[in-house]
């Protein structure tokens, strides 16, 4: 049983879930054994750098319209049911529950990972996720921050993650587009995860919860932007859609990182809401972006690139599998990040939009009005491979430049 010996394997509360125990239950397992295991399952390969690397396989993006709330009676009146908050009956999502937890079940081992989300101890939200593939683990021990050996003494989960990637749904019985699905549920503050192996869908699952409970609970604004700051802590706010440069200008080598993708807004600073960063790493290079580039080490986990022939060098150039080539690492694998991810009021705030028409100038500078409005109306694009579908840039219009994981009105 590959466990820390002084931690204790969270059995009572797998088997309240419908999970059986067994000795093939992983826990807390280091990201080196992580990604030995990985490899020892023909799931991955290591790099010449270190870094583990793994193919997602059918989906190489998010798949948002496959990703549902369930409409019950905490969310039927406060979530703005539209293309990206999609519907499903609580009835569906408990035969999508039973069919995870039998598939779980069957499983010959299981991944338990205790987590947690917001670098802010005031809104803090312990998370477990439970998996099938050691990869999975490994991406949340990368991406969510990480409880001391401590903290894990009692550890009581608020959300819990359940990742069934090798489970295909069937859409009839189960009130899905397809075999794939993201479902959400507040009643049971229970993500589940099926049918694909796109990493990013367990990240932007809390990244939604939380859109949902720091605004209507705890009066923050939560946000789709990375953030960084001066030596004098001067804060800086960087909003974009997915790939449109967030992760490349955050990691600024003379300013120090927040966080590169999610955080928070209170009346006296800013938080970022998770422990790692998940950089697209498309023609990345160490003379473009050297913090990033030297981040793919040991620990880190890279997906869908390839490598040059005949070696286990990454080839970042290579958009064979996908554009959306992705790599994720703990926030402390950028040499300039903050200690403790919290920052002051923003004195800066930047919106980065992909203009696939070409109408904006370069850079503007606007009235507060002005950045109000595209604030609301989140002009800019869709970039080629971070969404199903998306082989190149697409104009839309993002409600403050996060709009497909708002849930709220």
């Amino acid at each position: 049983m590959s466990i820390p010996t002084t931690l204790v394997i969270p059995r009572e509360k797998l088997l309240q879930l419908g999970l059986r125990t067994s000795e093939n239950i992983h826990y807390q397992i280091d990201p080196e054994t992580l990604t030995a295991q990985t490899i020892g399952r023909g799931e991955g390969k290591l790099s010449d750098s270190g870094a583990l690397v793994i193919h997602t396989g059918e989906f190489t993006g998010r798949s948002p319209k496959d990703k549902f709330l369930v409409r019950d009676e905490i969310t039927d009146k406060t979530v703005n049911w539209n293309e990206f908050n999609l519907p499903i009956s609580p009835d569906h999502f408990d035969i999508i529950f039973r069919k995870v937890t039998d598939h779980l079940n069957v499983s010959k081992e299981i991944w338990v990972r205790d987590c947690y989300a917001c670098a802010d101890e005031r809104f803090r939200v312990n998370i477990r996720v439970i998996a099938e593939k050691p990869s999975d683990s490994l991406f949340a021990y990368n991406m969510f921050l990480r409880p001391t050996e401590e903290e894990l003494n009692g550890f009581k989960p608020q959300w819990q993650i359940l990742v069934a990637s090798g489970l295909k749904l069937d859409p009839q019985e189960c009130g899905t587009r397809q075999h794939n699905a993201a479902v959400i549920s507040f009643k049971h503050r229970m993500i589940l995860i099926a049918g694909t192996g796109y990493t990013g869908e367990i990240k932007k699952g809390i990244f939604t919860v939380l859109n949902y409970i720091l605004p209507l609970e705890k009066n923050v604004l939560s946000m789709h932007c990375s953030a960084n700051m001066d030596n004098e802590g001067r804060t800086s706010l960087f909003f974009g859609l997915s790939g449109t440069g967030k992760t490349t200008l955050s990691a600024d080598p003379s300013r120090i990182l927040i966080g590169d993708d999610e955080h928070g807004w209170t009346s006296d600073g800013v938080f970022n809401f998770e422990g790692g960063c998940y950089a697209k790493c498309i023609q990345l290079s160490e003379d473009k972006e050297p913090e990033i580039f030297r981040a793919i080490r040991h620990g880190a986990m890279v997906e869908n690139t390839t490598f040059h022939p005949d070696s286990f060098s990454i080839n970042f150039d290579d958009a064979y599998i996908t554009e959306n080539t992705r790599v994720s690492y703990p926030l402390h694998y950028i040499s300039n990040a903050a200690e403790i991810s919290i920052g002051n009021i923003p004195e800066h705030v930047f919106f980065l939009t992909c203009d696939a028409y070409g109408i904006l100038p370069p850079v503007s500078r606007l009235t507060p009005e002005q950045a109000m409005y595209q604030f609301i109306s989140g002009y800019t694009a869709k970039v080629a491979g971070t969404e199903a579908g998306v082989t190149e840039p697409k104009a839309t219009f993002s409600a403050c430049f996060g709009a497909p994981f708002l849930p709220l009105h």
